[in-house]
């Protein structure tokens, strides 16, 4: 079941939610919308399930090619996860998965039968069969999104929105989690859709990573394009921390620093992550930047380093490998030379066709 959104807009009083958004989700996949809070992302769930409204005018939602603006929910046939689960706490695990398939009306309600296997079976998919009689309090917070996700499932939705599922949860939970329904997608193949502020959760989760703010679609692609190849500087700097370094034009390369202020049209800005920093004792290349260590973070797989340049005092942050951490034995006040590698130009927020 695929997705399509046409120029939707919505606006609240005198405030912009959402500006001319165009987005299509093909069938079977799970697609992150990604962004601050505030950017548009929930409104545009909501609108994509009926709960709410896009401004009149000539915008559509389409489902498989099936425009649903004027759907109410129960006929758009969405399964909802919420961040709070909204579990009813005076059901069972059990009834509570089976609440949408006894509600349905008599001619379309499965016997009881029925609706036992049916949970049961969705039961042993979330990996809860054993919890079937306990109530909503005697579960843990990760137990009882995957039986708020086993409950929007039972109704076989068309489509599976997801409103922040992890928010809630710690951050060892929802790791573990954001795993499972990785796998859990690949099994059933529900055409997806799930709002969240966490990069890290978008990039490992999604099939395509839907980047939004202030109300319109930075970037849309598979995660290893959007990370590699951010298409502006928002979207550089939201995906991760970024070192920003200035340079210019010249003879049609870009360079580093010598910013020439008399031609501001030539000044550029390149970004590059903290991973894709070089580091030594010595000068090992003519780009290096002589800087000071002020700060260590020794712990992880990747230490971080927190640097300051001797030129000019701006800080640098640093990430290097854990063998080559202890090789330099490093220590607060020594003094490094970064060479940085893959970095990504932007002129006045448009990328340049070229990365160093």
């Amino acid at each position: 079941m695929s997705i399509e959104v046409r120029n939707i807009n919505k606006t609240f009083g005198t405030f912009t939610a959402l500006k001319d958004i165009n987005l299509v989700v093909p069938s079977g996949e799970l697609v992150a919308l990604l962004g601050p809070s505030g950017c548009g992302k929930t409104t545009l769930l909501r609108i994509i399930s009926g709960l709410e409204q896009p401004d009149a005018g000539n915008g559509a939602i389409l489902f498989h090619d099936e425009d649903v603006a004027g759907q109410s929910v129960a006929d758009r046939k969405i399964g909802f996860v919420f961040q709070h689960y909204a579990l009813f706490r005076h059901m069972s695990v059990f009834d509570n998965v089976a609440f949408g398939l006894t509600v349905k009306p008599r001619s379309q309600r499965p016997s009881k039968a029925e609706i036992h296997d049916q949970v049961m079976e969705l039961l042993r998919l979330v990996q809860l069969e054993s919890q079937a009689n306990r109530f909503p309090s005697q579960l843990s917070g990760g137990q009882r999104q995957r039986v708020a996700l086993a409950r929007a499932l039972a109704v076989k939705p068309k489509v599976l929105l997801l409103d922040e599922p992890f928010g809630a949860l710690d951050a060892k939970v929802r790791q573990e989690l954001r795993r499972w329904l990785r796998r859990l997608h690949d099994e059933l193949h529900v055409t997806s859709v799930f709002v969240t502020h966490d990069q890290e959760e978008a990039l490992e989760v999604s099939d395509q990573v839907v980047v939004m703010n202030a109300g319109q679609i930075e970037q849309v692609g598979p995660p290893a394009e959007v990370y590699d190849h951010p298409a502006n500087p928002f979207v550089y700097q939201f995906l991760g921390n970024v070192n920003l370094f200035h340079g210019r034009l010249d003879g049609g390369q870009a360079r580093l620093d010598n910013v020439d202020h008399s031609q501001p049209d030539q000044e550029v800005v390149a970004y590059v992550r903290p991973h894709d920093l070089d580091v030594s004792r010595e000068r090992t290349s003519p780009d290096a930047i002589e800087t000071i260590v002020r700060y260590i973070h020794a712990a992880g797989g990747m230490p971080r380093l927190e640097l300051e340049r001797l030129d000019n005092g701006e800080a640098i942050a640093a990430e290097v490998a854990r063998e080559r951490y202890r090789e330099l034995e490093l220590q607060v006040g020594d003094h490094l030379f970064v060479t940085p590698r893959n970095l990504r130009f932007f002129v006045e927020g448009a990328p340049l066709d070229y990365q160093i």
